[in-house]
């Protein structure tokens, strides 16, 4: 099994990087001998070149080692003795390489005067005495870098091998089949990280274990962080900036280390000129951080900063907003604009006193982040040189990106998007669940509206981030690679290089269901338990959404939960142990916490509704939710020790001003009578008192053919004994009878074979419990007509709603500008529909004939209003001229316009983040029953609807709607 993993890793690095191709086999005998016969290529270097070239190039060295077995040497010696040496070096800094391209054995003409670009080169006899040399040559210092870490990752060593401890395989012999690749400029010119919320792993996880010397975040662990940056591909960094921290400044070596690295320093949104006025800011010393009354004071700092960190490369924040991520303090409104631009001006001229270049060349950025951006919409002028850097609302979402005109600017523009965010409605710090596609679609629509200068990405405490780190950076490196399909299967391509083909299907499955669940709804979100009286005291419990009454939702859901648990534990114990910690660390502890963390907060939801209906089985549902609470606390104690505590105080599930969710789920314990009463619970009962209570399950019907139970429980603690009977031969029951202690789940299904037609077939269960007899009716609605051939391959009206899967539609109409997609790994369903790229123009709304859109086929039985419910992503408008409209149409009746825009902070889009949908409702005509057209219509691409509900009525409350409504298991044309 372990030859078989060799292997498949070595197809990995083949695959995954087609232009450097290493191999273990001599096949034509013109490759390059890095590692065979127990010999290694010594690695020589120019001692003048740059720091991060030593660096590097060290841990290539080491690399090789960890590949092979035996270290590579190496050399900074003025002569070359190797008969097959590799050569690495920056142009203009390696003598070696410099002779190369002087004696036209290399050209370097792809990458002079480029922006990181390397060339890798196999050169026959390039001195004398050598017979064969392997050339890393970078246009700049990051460009070497980039070049050496990229045969790293061919021979098999992950960007990942120290941060997630992916294992890196030996190999017998390595050899380069590449003769020569040359790189191309990365897509995206500065691409980063900022380390944020880092006190709940972090801060602890340095100070305690990495670094407990120093006891803080310092240039150990920023050497760590740096390296992990620099293997992929990344090349800037914002630094924790939390009171829980040191300051990144705190420590003089801290800059030294990035600069080692070739790191380009940044800040925060609220740190200006690299000053975090979280800790270095003193009141009592200082005076206010009031730009108005001390201008002076804070201008100071400012100048300190930059007369002390102006000689490294730095991506500079203009800003001033309040101390650590607060508003601007003591502004009136109509003198916020007048002074941002006194701001802005004031500390370019501190940048113009230190840096001798001209201002227009030195990195700088403004990011209008929350109330800022309505600044900037007052009509703020923002230099011309200066990167716009455009942000999402915390949650994914970009809230705005260059118009028509902002495209011009010479200093372009940017995005600072997060994936781990602390703040309201809800924080979500644990662990990650957005999905790859859903991080492409946002960052492609922001690069093809100009955001190439600078992206930036919260990644939280790194851990458990990596593979959204990961992909983000991969697309900043070369957007071009990816589109929406290889965006839905990067995170499961890279696991199965690292985990085994064999497994592929099965981590398919579980990464999938994985960010389908947490899409959905959070596991953080799951925590919305209380509600908070003026942020200080707990009011009331609330339960979530998930229905235990409508759908069976709630139990699917954990039901989905456990069952990607249970694959994920089978493969953990299967694998190999040095692959089980990255295992743990990638796949298993983010989903089996998201299981545990569901099952607790929804076994706790029954507990409290079993309470309300006296169920028996009560006390023991809350004994099972604190069972789940303490299993998440062994799997995240687990985590934290992996690797004899290599990771110990990382892994927390107690972040967050808000985190309800990481505590004990609120339960009942109620009273148990020995005598009680025997209930039955029919699904769809969403009330428990006040009404009457006629035991009559949801209607069933041939085109859909669903399936449906009743429970019996009892109230109190002895046993009871029931039976069941029915009047019709074509019902058929899981069970017949039992001797019962607490409840019993009884399956109702129907052989269809034996039901006579009718609207209103009624088929009756009759149940005794303890001689008391009751009756729990089985509605069939089972037509003439249609028959199920004529409605196959469409929607149907079942229950009272059609259920549409927007993602699978029957035709789509589109023209020269708008392109319709559908959009894997988003949505309820896993499937949505974009209707045409964000950046294509809008489209006329009066010719809707003419319109694109999609259709969807569906049968109905009723007629005359019905509700529309349009489930659509919570996209905000591209730009301020722009809206996110489309429009609902049935047949060829009246359009409806819609649109998914709400103001952030709004209640509107509270609602829409925290259910990441944005939900239009309208009221549309159906003439009379039978088969019509439901349409979406463009207004403004870019939108995505995920799923479509038509209500006759029927619809109960749930969180997802009901579930699609699909005659047959062959899916609509696409």
């Amino acid at each position: 099994m372990r030859k078989l993993l060799a292997i498949l890793l070595l197809c990995y690095a083949t695959f995954s990087f087609a232009q450097i191709k290493i191999s273990n086999k001599l096949h034509t005998g013109n490759e390059f001998s890095i590692y065979s016969n127990r010999n290694v290529s010594e690695i020589y270097i120019d001692n003048s070149d740059f720091e991060v070239v030593k660096i590097v190039s060290q841990l290539l060295a080491e690399d090789i080692e960890r590949v092979s077995g035996q270290k590579g040497k190496l050399l900074t010696t003025k002569s070359i003795k190797s008969k097959q040496p590799i050569i690495i070096g920056t142009l203009g800094h390696n003598k070696w390489i410099d002779k190369l391209v002087a004696s036209n054995k290399i050209d370097i003409s792809a990458i002079r005067n480029g922006w990181e670009q390397y060339i890798i080169k196999i050169v026959e006899k390039p001195f004398s005495g050598v017979d064969k040399a392997l050339i890393i040559a970078g246009c700049d210092r990051r460009g070497t870098a980039y070049g050496t870490f990229t045969l790293s990752e061919a021979m098999g060593v992950s960007p990942l091998y120290w941060w997630a401890d992916v294992p890196v395989k030996k190999q017998k012999a390595i050899y380069l089949e590449t003769a020569e690749y040359i790189s191309k400029e990365p897509s995206v010119k500065y691409r980063g990280i900022f380390l944020n919320d880092e006190g709940w792993g972090l801060v602890p996880w340095a100070a305690k274990t990495f670094d407990p010397t120093l006891g803080d975040i310092g240039p150990k662990t920023y050497a760590k962080i740096c390296e992990l940056i620099l293997r992929m591909k990344g090349n800037m960094l914002a630094p924790a900036m939390h009171p829980g921290s040191g300051a990144f400044n705190k420590y003089p070596d801290n800059k030294i280390v990035a600069d080692n690295y070739a790191i380009v320093m940044t800040s925060a949104h609220c740190e200006p000129l690299l000053f975090n006025n979280a800790t270095e800011w003193s009141s009592e010393t200082m005076g206010e951080w009031n730009y108005m009354t001390n201008k002076e004071g804070i201008n100071k700092v400012l100048d300190k900063r930059i007369s002390e960190n102006g000689q490294y490369e730095n991506f500079y924040t203009l800003a001033m907003r309040g101390i650590h991520d607060a508003g601007l303090v003591g502004v009136p409104k109509e003198k916020e604009v007048s002074l941002i631009e006194e701001v802005l001006s004031d500390q370019r001229n501190i940048l113009k006193k230190y840096i001798d270049k001209d201002i227009t060349s030195i990195p700088q950025q403004f990011v209008p982040y929350k109330e800022v951006l309505d600044i900037y919409e007052k009509g703020l002028k923002v230099p011309d040189d200066v990167t716009l850097v455009w942000p999402d609302d915390n949650f994914g979402y970009m809230k705005r990106l260059s118009n028509k005109e902002e495209q011009k600017r010479k200093g372009a523009s940017g995005v600072y998007y997060h994936i781990s965010y602390c703040g309201e409605p809800h924080d979500y710090l644990w662990i990650n669940t957005t999905p790859a596609t859903l991080i492409y679609e946002e960052m492609r629509k922001a690069y093809d509206t100009g955001a190439n200068r600078y992206w930036l990405l919260n990644v939280g405490d790194i851990k458990p981030g990596e593979l959204g780190m990961k992909f983000f950076l991969d697309m900043a490196w070369d957007i071009e690679q990816f589109n929406f399909d290889n965006a839905y299967t990067h995170h499961t391509d890279f696991l199965t290089s690292i985990f085994g083909e064999k497994y592929r299907d099965d981590i398919v499955d579980i990464i999938n269901n994985y960010y389908l669940l947490g899409f959905q709804h959070k596991p953080e979100g799951m925590g919305w338990g209380y509600q908070w009286n003026n942020y200080l005291e707990r009011e009331r419990i609330i339960d979530t959404e998930f229905s235990f009454t409508n759908y069976d939702e709630a139990e699917k859901r954990m039901a989905a939960y456990d069952r990607i648990a249970d694959k994920s534990e089978k493969i953990w114990k299967q694998l190999p142990e040095e692959y089980k910690p990255a295992y743990y660390e990638l796949v298993h502890y983010p989903v089996k916490g998201a299981t545990l963390m569901n099952k607790k907060m929804l076994t706790a939801q029954k507990n409290r509704w079993y309470a309300r209906q006296g169920r028996a089985t009560t006390n023991a549902v809350a004994n099972e939710a604190k069972v789940y609470f303490d299993s998440l606390a062994m799997y995240t104690d687990k985590f934290n020790s992996l690797l004899n505590g290599k990771w110990k105080h990382m892994m927390a599930v107690s972040p967050g001003w808000n985190a309800s969710y990481h505590e004990m789920a609120p339960t009942e314990q109620i009273d148990i009578p020995e005598e009680g009463e025997v209930g039955i619970f029919i699904p769809g009962q969403d009330y428990t008192f006040g009404m009457p209570n006629v035991n009559v399950l949801p209607s069933v019907n041939p085109y859909t053919k669903k399936s449906f139970f009743f429970e019996v429980y009892n109230k109190g603690k002895k046993t009871f004994i029931w039976k069941a009977t029915t009047h019709a031969n074509w019902i058929k029951l899981s069970k017949l009878s039992g001797k019962t202690a607490t409840q019993e789940r009884i399956k109702v299904s129907i052989d269809w074979n034996k039901v006579p037609h009718g609207n209103n077939i009624i088929g009756e269960i009759e149940i005794v419990i303890n001689g008391k007899t009751d009756k729990i009716f089985v509605p069939v609605f089972n037509p003439e007509t249609p028959s199920i051939d004529e409605v196959r391959g469409m929607y149907i009206e079942d229950n009272g709603c059609v259920s549409i899967n927007a993602g699978l539609f029957h035709r789509k109409h589109e023209n020269d500008d708008i392109k319709i997609k559908t959009v894997k790994g988003l949505g309820y369903e896993n499937d949505c529909v974009q209707l045409g790229e964000a950046t294509k123009p809008s489209q006329n709304k009066w010719f809707t004939n003419r319109a694109p859109k999609t259709e969807y086929d569906f049968y109905t039985f009723n007629a005359g209003n019905a509700t529309v419910y349009v489930y659509a992503l919570p996209l905000f408008p591209i730009d301020s001229k722009h809206d996110t409209s489309y429009g609902v149409m049935i047949d060829e009746g009246m359009v409806q316009w819609m649109s998914t825009a709400s103001r952030e902070y709004s209640g509107e889009w509270r609602r829409n983040v925290a259910r990441n949908s944005a939900i239009g409702v309208a009221t549309l005509q159906i003439d009379k029953p039978g088969k019509h057209t439901f349409k979406l219509i463009c207004a403004n691409p870019g939108v995505i609807i995920q799923k479509v509900v038509i209500d006759f009525g029927g619809m109960k409350r749930s969180y997802l709607g009901p579930e699609v409504t699909y005659v047959d298991n062959k899916k609509p044309t696409r």
